[in-house]
Formats: structure tokens, sequence, C-alpha cells
């Protein structure tokens, strides 16, 4: 669904505030905005960005974990007027401290996210598996997480070659990252809340 006939340019959307809450992504210079999620869908970002902030720790590298604060321009469209806002996003601290004085979209031009997130709903669904799995290959994202709870598995797309490998992790999973690759993690410690 989208909401303005007027068409968008990335200056334009960057500048655009209806004076609302209410977040948008620009899709071919259309504003589309971006439903809620359920209760369960937010837990599961909290849960996705509390799982990955503590392994950089124990990892002791220089990233961070945002969670639906920060854009990412797609090549999709004309002239870079698409930007998605993805649930979960890892960052290096220089990509971060890089938007401190900027509007905080990472542009086609930077380092892409070492890892990003999505987290499925019913009016995402196609989006998530389809649009953005091949929109984040073409900027080599090299791994794509997609955490659907409404099929209960965690999809995990590996970037090699400029085509992302799929890996599902059903019911009692164990997740195999490579950016984390001692990460011990279930699909239900992040689809149903189980601890460690």
């Amino acid at each position: 669904m989208t909401i303005a006939t007027q068409r968008f340019t990335l200056e334009e959307y960057l500048a655009y505030d209806d004076g609302s809450d209410r977040h948008y992504e620009l899709v071919n210079g259309d504003l589309v905005p971006m439903g809620l999620g359920t209760g369960r869908n937010g837990a599961i970002i909290k849960r996705l960005e509390r799982i990955l902030d503590d392994e950089i720790a124990r990892l002791q590298q220089p990233w961070i974990t945002v969670a639906g604060t920060v854009g990412l321009q797609s090549p999709r469209g004309e002239a870079g007027d698409t930007v998605r806002i993805p649930d979960v996003m890892v960052l290096t601290l220089a990509q971060w401290e890089a938007l401190q004085d900027r509007e905080a979209v990472v542009r086609l031009n930077e380092s892409p996210p070492l890892l990003v997130a999505e987290v499925v709903s019913e009016s995402t669904k196609s989006t998530d598996y389809r649009a953005k799995r091949v929109e984040y290959s073409v900027l080599d994202i090299p791994e794509y997480w997609i955490a659907d709870p409404l099929k209960e598995v965690v999809t995990v797309c590996t970037l090699l070659e400029g085509w992302y490998e799929v890996a599902e992790y059903l019911a009692g999973g164990a997740i195999k990252s490579p950016r984390f690759s001692n990460l011990k993690l279930l699909d239900e410690q992040i689809l149903r809340g189980k601890r460690f």
C-alpha cells in the first residue's frame, strides 16, 4: 500500500515528515507505510538484537547491532529511490559512527552491513522472502536471516558468488551462521523465546 501519488527522490524521502510517528520505506519512489508487527514480532526483534549484541561482545569485535532505526538504500528502482528499513542490522562501528551526523541510511556507495535480519509478518512475507532477498544479495550483504514465526522457521541466506545459498532451520534446528560461527543457537530460542 502506497500513500502518495507524488514520486519521492532519496533526498525528498529523507526530509519527509508527515507529523506522525509512522515509519515509511521508499520503494521505487513511493512511500510505503511500515505496518506494526505483532507483539511476538517485536519480541523476536529484541531477542535477535540481544543475541547478536552478546555474541559481538564475546567476540570483542568492533560491530554494533541496530534494530529498525537505520535505513538501507537499495539498488531497486531508478536513481536509488528505494530505501528499506531492516528489522535488525549488524554494522561496523565505523559505519555507525559515519551515520551520527547525517540521516541514518547506509548508501549504495558505502560498505554493506555485515548481517541483516527481517522478521516476517502477514503483510511482509512476500517482500521479506522475495524482493529483499534479491535486493540484499545485489548489495553484497554477506548474511541475511529471515525469522518467520508464521512458518516457525529461521532461514539463513549466505552470499556465495553473488547469490544466496539458503539453509532453513525448523523446530529444534541448530542455526549455523558464517559470521557468528561459534554461536550456539536454536531456532526456537529466536522464535519462541527459549533461553540458551
